[in-house]
């Protein structure tokens, strides 16, 4: 989820939401398509484009092995899920996979999987490592902070992506569950609970809490939150190459049924370089996929 409500960076100040303001990702097709993140008043956006082809997991993959990301094994209060759609109660997710294991339900873990079947844990968790990357920004406050293992990712991310040309900009990072928490309570306020689910993550079931996750931004400032922006250089590049540092599109074209969340080119997340390899050559779209677990695509 990008910028998943009005709870803006900066303290004390809150700005419209930008998950329900790109609602029709295909003209005419009567898809109310919620893209995430325009900070502008809701409108309907021009027609995306993209693959409705769905994916199946086939053998486990290659956890991360990237320096000071990697954890011990940590077993999953309930059974870890193997990619391929099988679980092994009380292990790691692909433990016969090489490589360090990493938690599903931690939220200090690479591997953590949030979505609206899946709260974090504690809800009001904060990361113990927010840094401050190296990187352009376009954003201010706690929106500029990632987890440390994260922010160096992004940095060698975007120094590659300059090396071709490409300039990115963060555009979003880490947002706390007291910002969470305004942003969903102002959408039910003003739009009720129904709408305010389709368009703002609950508090505690934001993946950007984690420190795991961000939003780009182009260069050029342009179709930020927009559907347009997957035509942009920045996510034409990260699309194609940010797996090799770490990273995959966390929502990506026609499989909100699975993630919840509809087409985001801007949301990026970390799970390391051999899982994010793995998932990019096998063809794996969605972390749900990827460790074998349910789809999501609304609350319990």
């Amino acid at each position: 989820m990008c910028h998943d409500g009005i709870g803006g960076p900066d303290a004390g100040r809150t700005v419209p939401s930008r998950r329900a303001f790109s609602r029709f990702l295909l003209a005419g097709s009567g898809l109310a398509a919620l893209a995430a993140c325009s900070p502008a008043a809701p409108q309907d956006p021009a027609a995306g484009s993209g693959s409705a082809t769905t994916t199946t997991p086939a053998a486990s993959p290659s956890p991360s092995a990237t320096a000071g990301a990697s954890e011990a094994p940590v077993p999953d209060s309930t059974p870890a899920a193997v990619p391929g759609g099988t679980t092994a109660a009380g292990t790691a997710p692909s433990a016969s996979a090489p490589g360090p294991q990493h938690s599903l339900s931690d939220p200090a873990s690479q591997w953590v999987v949030v979505n609206k079947h899946r709260a974090l844990s504690p809800a009001a968790f904060v990361p113990a490592d927010l840094v401050r990357p190296r990187i352009r920004l376009s954003t201010s406050g706690e929106a500029a902070l990632l987890n440390s293992t994260t922010a160096a990712a992004a940095e060698s991310m975007f120094a590659a992506a300059a090396a071709d040309g490409v300039t990115m900009t963060l555009a979003s990072g880490y947002r706390s569950f007291t910002t969470q928490t305004a942003t969903y309570g102002n959408w039910v306020r003003t739009q009720g609970q129904t709408k305010a689910d389709t368009a703002s993550a609950r508090p505690g079931f934001s993946e950007h809490q984690t420190g795991w996750s961000f939003d780009i931004g182009d260069g050029s400032g342009a179709h930020s939150f927009q559907p347009e922006f997957a035509n942009l250089p920045a996510a034409i590049w990260a699309k194609t190459s940010a797996h090799r540092f770490g990273f995959v599109v966390r929502y990506p074209w026609m499989f909100h049924d699975i993630t919840g969340y509809w087409y985001e080119p801007w949301h990026l997340r970390f799970i390391g370089i051999e899982a994010a390899t793995d998932m990019t050559t096998r063809g794996i779209a969605t972390l749900e996929e990827y460790f074998g677990l349910e789809a999501a695509p609304s609350y319990l």
